[in-house]
């Protein structure tokens, strides 16, 4: 039974129209949710309301995060910096092997503690230092119009907006929602139909179309994950034609991130994923011509590390997520060869490292209006 819809919760949606029987269809992803009055759809936070479509979760999450950029995972994207995290509740794909099932399978709001206007997440974000905000813990498309209202608050202070997502999401939102990304880690959860039909209840050429869209329309850096899983989306035939694939479509520079799946949700009796199994796909995207191939979820260094794809030198060296070298220049160019590195660089500064900081955003909310904005994540310790 749907949790019914408060009225404090009634946030007017965006993409959706009336069918001609009566109810309403939300065309925000593939899933074409068509709803009666009081449902919600799969997702479970956009639903209906009299005669309009709601957003339930709008200026709601279930918690605040300062993390390292690579944790997104993010690798060409400012390196080394740090990124207030954020996610809400719900997910509009099914995947039974859910690692964030907690909030993304929620059907209840009691998670859903912290809440905050848009200009108040940017304040925040600014006094705390980060150099973006990143929508994640559970897909941004479901709430997308309270993502882009964030992206577009911390645009005016000068901080990058990341959505981490499965990119299942039709056109329309699609243009509107990445148009306020400055970055995204796209979830590509195997390169098969029957996969994505019977792991996650989606499809798989939904999400293609995204990475072909961000990749010829728009300027939205991205990077890859893909949790391979024993016997369900990791034999070497699938990978190689997945990277194939990718460098057909989308060029060499795209960087791919095979990470380890373990035992969750609805897969307990599943075995966690061999490191044998992410050195090989590791090698099979090189092979392919894929110039950066990460692993994630085990410790492999040479799976952490960016290697220059000219000279083949060690140019950001990775201990887990901290940077322990770092030779690029300023551009972004190899300090060895001079080869432009695909991605987003500045000036090194210095690594945020392995911390994960929770925050508590209703305190730094009330500090920064009474005027204490001077704090910054290097003396967030005791956060």
């Amino acid at each position: 039974m749907d949790e019914p819809i408060s009225a404090e919760a009634r946030y007017p949606a965006k993409y959706w129209h009336f069918l001609e029987d009566g109810r309403i269809q939300c065309d925000l992803c593939p899933r074409d949710c068509k709803l009666h009055e009081g449902q919600r759809g799969a997702c479970f936070v956009r639903g209906r309301s009299g005669n309009t479509m709601v957003l339930t979760t709008y200026g709601r999450s279930s918690g605040f995060c300062i993390d390292p950029i690579e944790k997104k995972p993010l690798n060409h994207f400012y390196p080394g910096s740090s990124v207030l995290s954020f996610g809400t509740a719900g997910c509009n794909l099914a995947c039974k092997f859910c690692q964030n099932w907690d909030i993304s399978k929620s059907r209840s709001f009691d998670k859903l503690a912290a809440q905050a206007a848009p200009e108040e997440i940017a304040d925040v974000a600014a006094a705390l230092g980060c150099k973006s905000i990143a929508f994640t813990y559970n897909d941004p498309v479901i709430f997308a119009e309270y993502a882009m209202d964030v992206a577009d608050a911390c645009h005016a202070k000068g901080i990058k907006a990341v959505a981490v997502t499965a990119g299942y999401i039709h056109p329309n939102p699609r243009r509107e929602f990445f148009a306020r990304m400055d970055a995204a880690n796209i979830d590509l959860k195997a390169f098969t139909e029957e996969f994505y039909v019977k792991q996650t209840g989606a499809h798989l050429q939904p999400v293609l179309d995204t990475l072909k869209y961000l990749k010829q329309e728009t300027e939205v850096w991205f990077e890859l994950t893909t949790l391979l899983i024993p016997k369900l989306n990791d034999s070497a035939n699938e990978v190689e034609a997945m990277c194939t694939w990718i460098v057909r479509e989308l060029g060499g520079d795209v960087p791919l991130h095979f990470s380890a799946f373990h035992p969750d949700y609805k897969m307990t009796e599943t075995p966690s994923t061999p490191v044998s199994t992410l050195i090989q796909a590791r090698q099979i995207a090189l092979d392919a011509g894929l110039h950066y191939v990460y692993t994630g979820n085990v410790h492999y260094r040479a799976g952490d590390t960016t290697y220059c794809p000219s000279c083949g030198s060690e140019i950001i060296v990775r201990d887990w997520y901290e940077i322990e070298h770092y030779h690029l220049n300023d551009q972004g160019c190899c300090s060895h060869c001079g080869e432009q590195i695909a991605g987003n660089f500045e000036h090194f500064s210095g690594s945020f490292g392995r911390n994960r900081i929770p925050v508590d955003i209703h305190s730094r909310i009330r500090s920064h209006s009474q005027g204490n904005n001077d704090v910054h994540h290097k003396s967030l310790s005791s956060s």
